[in-house]
């Protein structure tokens, strides 16, 4: 159990590090569009879906690291009230409907990832394939599975031992 842990904190880490990657790109990008505008008259062409892609990815792939540090909004008053055992048996609800929900998300958005591929669709500006970057997305999501999957074994864990 605590190589899995461990296994998906490191992968979160990484998949977090390339998210802060894509925000600093967007920044250069955007700050780069600006000033070629200004000074050269000559924008980067395509700045606006090169954002949007990269946002996306961003998003994507900074879900699962904020959902190992508890970084989510959680109300929790009414639950807190309840015995350790019952609030385990809670989380395990709780983990088993986002466990499944994300993961036919993940499932359905590679599907249309892939439907994209084949079908051969490209943003207007630039000709980009849009298929990459919706992978990202999905890969990302899978990530958080994995961290959600974390969770319930060790909602599991306190639900038996009853701490």
């Amino acid at each position: 159990m605590k190589q899995l842990s461990g296994l998906v904190a490191w992968l979160c880490r990484l998949l977090d590090r390339i998210a802060a990657f894509c925000i600093v790109s967007i920044m250069v990008l955007v700050v780069a569009n600006v000033l070629l505008r200004a000074v050269f008259n000559h924008p980067i062409l395509g700045t606006y879906e090169y954002v949007g892609f990269l946002t996306a990815v961003a998003i994507g792939l900074a879900l699962a690291s904020c959902a190992l540090q508890n970084g989510h909004i959680a109300v929790s008053f009414v639950v807190d009230r309840f015995s350790c055992r019952v609030q385990a048996i809670v989380e395990i609800i709780t983990n088993i409907f986002a466990l499944c929900f994300w993961g036919l998300s993940a499932w359905y958005i590679g599907k249309y990832a892939h439907s994209m591929s084949v079908n051969g669709v490209v943003s207007p500006t630039t000709q980009t394939p849009f298929y990459p970057f919706v992978y990202f997305v999905s890969f990302g999501l899978l990530a958080l599975c994995l961290v959600l999957l974390v969770r319930l074994l060790d909602s599991i864990k306190k639900a038996a031992l009853g701490k």
